[in-house]
């Protein structure tokens, strides 16, 4: 993933998804806003319902020319034509993620709100690190990234950044000019029109940028 100008759109799946309806709704999704990456965070580890969803949800992002990685599983992803991993747990495994997929895989990092991991994480190959959560929540340990990490980030570091976790109106406005992506998740599909929130957030942070 390369940086862009302006912040783009990262999707992130719900955490259980029906192959059945799945395809119609992300097809909307995705003719609402332009989207960079799409990730499949699923809650189960089942290696049949996440290889499902998987081939549900590669046919429409290869359609619209959009990467798509998922969690953990990295050899899963090779086996599964998918274009990378997205790492939970900062730069541990991200030499041998590297190491098990080809070249040009997407290899992501998620780091918490640690600066020192996502050095770690960039420095063993992370193609992008993420941070997070961004806003309240009462997941994990009540902690947030804060956006002196992003600002610090964005000025010093080159690998792509990507803001995710409880973001709200007035955070992806105070983001969107240090961030390089912005991940939408429980943001969009918690509302009753995914679609037409995803468009919004994408007005909002072309807003931020003008």
């Amino acid at each position: 993933m390369t940086a862009p100008e302006y912040p783009q759109l990262y999707l992130i799946s719900p955490p259980e998804i029906d192959p059945e309806t799945w395809p119609a709704e992300l097809e909307r999704v995705l003719d609402a806003a332009p989207v960079a990456c799409i990730r499949l965070a699923l809650a189960t580890t089942d290696e049949a319902q996440i290889s499902r969803a998987a081939d549900a949800t590669r046919v429409l992002a290869h359609a619209h020319d959009i990467p798509l990685v998922v969690d953990n599983h990295y050899l899963l992803a090779g086996r599964l034509g998918l274009d990378g991993v997205h790492l939970t747990d900062g730069g541990r495994r991200v030499r041998k993620a590297r190491a098990a997929l080809d070249s040009d895989a997407i290899v992501g990092a998620f780091c918490g709100t640690s600066r020192h991991d996502g050095l770690i994480a960039g420095e063993a190959g992370a193609d992008y690190v993420a941070f997070g959560p961004v806003g309240t929540t009462v997941l994990g340990d009540g902690e947030s990234a804060e956006t002196d990490l992003f600002a610090w980030w964005s000025e010093m570091i080159e690998i792509p950044v990507v803001a995710e976790g409880a973001l709200e109106r007035d955070i992806v406005e105070r983001l969107a000019p240090i961030s390089d992506f912005l991940a939408f998740g429980p943001e969009i599909w918690g509302a009753e029109a995914p679609a037409a929130a995803l468009a919004a957030y994408y007005d909002l942070i072309r807003g931020a940028q003008g």
